[in-house]
């Protein structure tokens, strides 16, 4: 095939350590802006972003030389640098969930992330974590703390 075609979206979900509301409520649009100028900065295409205060989603779109351990590692060790000057105490998480994301999926997960504080009074971020992982296919461990 002479040229190269691509369709790679993820959607990336991490929490603050211990998962503790470490995210300020009243500054998450502005953390989430300064999170897609990270990505956009690593030549990935952010498409949406959104959390609450002790997680984000990002669903991005990637290119062929992309590794998302290594996205996700500097979108954590940048956005660190920025938020603690306002937080001295503020952590990432060290894992995170990588799940692939079809076209045909996309417009839901857009608005699955658009929606996290809605989401979220009906459910708690180990249910989600739960529900996205068996969706995926992927192994939970409920004992899986940190």
């Amino acid at each position: 095939m002479p040229s190269t075609y691509l369709s790679l979206n993820a959607h990336i979900v991490f929490a603050t350590k211990r998962r503790d509301l470490l995210l300020n409520r009243d500054s998450l649009e502005q953390t989430h802006a300064y999170v897609g100028g990270i990505i956009r900065k690593l030549g990935v295409v952010p498409v949406q972003i959104g959390g609450i205060e002790d997680h984000i989603h990002l669903l991005v779109g990637l290119k062929a030389n992309h590794c998302i351990a290594d996205i996700v590692r500097e979108v954590k060790k940048r956005s660190t640098l920025w938020i603690r000057e306002a937080n001295p105490d503020f952590e990432w998480q060290i894992g995170y969930a990588a799940l692939s994301v079809s076209p045909e999926r996309m417009a839901g997960v857009i608005k699955y992330i658009a929606n996290q504080r809605e989401h979220h009074h009906t459910m708690s971020f180990e249910e989600e974590r739960e529900m996205l992982l068996k969706m995926a296919g992927l192994e939970y461990h409920a004992e899986e703390q940190e």
